[in-house]
């Protein structure tokens, strides 16, 4: 009896724990994270891993987290304006082609080593040996040499002007700087680096795979410290369980974008019980038509396709009013993106006229509408894992029914979305612009530049040569006027031809407990938001 009694709790204890276990690896609270917890200190989650947190390759590593150790020459602040960070200053030759950066004197990598011309060069060089990986950047693609002039002067030297070329250094990355200590032997860090040694506030002092990453203030940053001496990050891939881990205080907050549903945002927000903010648009929603698809090759059917569909309801709908509808492609609140373009409204009247006066009719007892005997049918393709292209979707396929078109709605993974695009094989997709510090130079470049499926997506309008010349044009122009001029006209060009049709204006979330004060969102969408929080007691 006694024996029996022993077993069976036994089996009870076991099939506790087992349960407990199973628990814990459905809903990721990563029970593990260390516990000590000091009025200096914040956690907050993350989707996904933080990666090997290697300066100059994309993911897995998590640009939130790169950017804590590792650092630019020159940083992005609001507007547009570029402000001296590693570099105290610079210099542009006449012709454009030469920039001379004086680094700031004493500043140390967090082992202690400093930073000079020589190491920042050795950096430069490792992006440059795979340059292949970094084409899409601007600076990359016209980069001719550099040269480490003296302790403390670095020389970049380009095969042609390019204006971008200081805003194209504040991104988080691929050209931000990697301590001697952290270079591979061979000097190649594509292939990995040895350990994240940056010159940035944090360092990565505790780190568990997929559970959660301890950054901690580094003693030897030059700059001002951060108030918290400690960020610890949370692996939770599930957004509904982070909000559980938010509301029973395991988190001091949830930032990012999509790292929160628009309902919990507003349940979170309506409770009163934490702090809820928005950021300025940091992008935006556009749907992207493939004019090498004949039927979208004509202006009028992808007119029709805008004026199709109520974009301000859809937005309302989805985005509970948290994102605001787009009518430019791009938001005002970029360098040279303040033009004023003519808003394509929902009309389907209009949409109705311009599918008539392409050909395409109604059939008499039918729903779909025709030409030469082909139905005007389309698929869209969407990340399956992002609900709201989902739900925008289903939206718009259920509007353009009504003017006669049927939209075949297809949900991939996000690598399968971004490969048929760069191919080619898509009639719609779902398009987001890079946002700051990236454009609006990044953008019009993509719109010139082949492989990416965006140039080719816009090779059937009428002036895709004089587009592309302009882009050309804009990229290396030294005069502010012809710049500003230039923009215009490629944002208008754009805008009047359909190709993009822009949805909605993609924010920033922040939901947090309120003990945190001086929360800001950071001008640069990639850049990481703590040096400047502080927790009150």
């Amino acid at each position: 009896m006694f024996t029996l009694k022993r077993k069976m709790n036994v089996l009870l204890v076991l099939g506790m724990l087992i349960s407990s276990i199973l628990l814990g690896c459905a809903n990721n609270e990563a029970s593990s994270v260390p516990k000590e917890k000091s009025d200096k200190s914040v956690t907050l989650s993350w989707p996904r891993d933080i990666g090997t947190m290697n300066p100059h390759v994309y993911n897995p590593s998590q640009l939130i987290a790169q950017s804590m150790i590792y650092e630019p020459l020159v940083r992005y602040e609001e507007g547009g304006k570029l402000e001296p960070h590693l570099a105290e200053s610079w210099s542009i030759s006449d012709d454009g082609k030469e920039y001379t950066f004086k680094l700031r004197k004493n500043v140390k990598f967090s082992d202690g080593t400093p930073l000079n011309a020589a190491i920042v060069k050795k950096n430069f060089d490792a992006v440059m040996k795979n340059s292949n990986l970094h084409s899409w950047l601007g600076v990359i693609n016209v980069l001719d040499k550099t040269e480490a002039v003296d302790e403390l002067t670095f020389k970049m030297i380009l095969k042609k002007p390019y204006y971008p070329a200081v805003q194209d250094l504040a991104l988080v990355r691929p050209v931000r700087f990697l301590g001697e200590a952290g270079f591979p032997d061979d000097g190649d860090t594509s292939k990995g680096i040895k350990e994240p040694v940056g010159t940035g506030p944090w360092m990565l002092t505790d780190y568990k795979k997929d559970e959660y990453a301890v950054f901690s203030r580094n003693p030897n940053y030059w700059g001002e410290k951060p108030e918290m001496e400690k960020v610890t990050i949370k692996i939770i891939p599930d957004a509904e369980t982070r909000v559980m881990a938010f509301e029973k205080g395991e988190l001091d907050l949830i930032y990012g974008e999509g790292v929160i549903s628009m309902d919990s945002f507003n349940q979170l927000k309506e409770s009163g019980e934490y702090v809820t903010s928005l950021s300025e648009p940091v992008g935006t929603r556009n749907l992207l038509l493939n004019t090498t698809n004949e039927k979208l090759a004509d202006q009028r059917v992808r007119l029709a396709l805008h004026h199709g569909f109520n974009k301000q309801a859809m937005v309302e709908g989805i985005t509970l009013g948290l994102e605001e509808k787009a009518d430019n492609i791009l938001s005002k609140n970029f360098p040279y993106t303040n033009i004023d373009v003519e808003p394509i409204e929902h009309d389907v009247k209009k949409a109705t006229a311009y599918l008539e006066d392409a050909g395409w009719k109604l059939p008499s007892g039918k729903t779909v509408r025709e030409k030469n005997g082909q139905p005007l049918e389309l698929e869209l393709i969407y990340d399956k894992t992002d609900p709201i292209q989902k739900a925008m979707a289903e939206t718009v396929q259920a509007e353009w029914a009504a003017i006669g078109v049927k939209l075949d709605i297809t949900g991939v993974e996000l690598t399968v979305q971004i490969e048929r695009r760069k191919a080619g094989e898509f009639d719609i997709d779902f398009y987001y612009n890079f946002g700051a510090p990236y454009d609006p130079h990044s953008f019009i470049n993509v719109v010139a530049e082949k492989g990416w499926g965006v140039s080719e997506a816009h090779s059937g309008v009428p002036m895709k040569k004089e587009l592309d010349q302009q882009v050309q044009e804009a990229l290396a122009s030294t005069n502010e006027t012809k710049r500003q001029e230039l923009y215009g006209s490629i944002l208008n060009t754009l805008q009047e031809q359909s190709v993009f049709v822009p949805i909605s204006y993609i924010k920033k979330t922040v939901v947090y407990q309120n003990n945190i004060k001086e929360f800001n969102f950071p001008a640069n969408r990639d850049e990481q938001p703590f040096n400047g929080i502080e927790i009150s007691k």
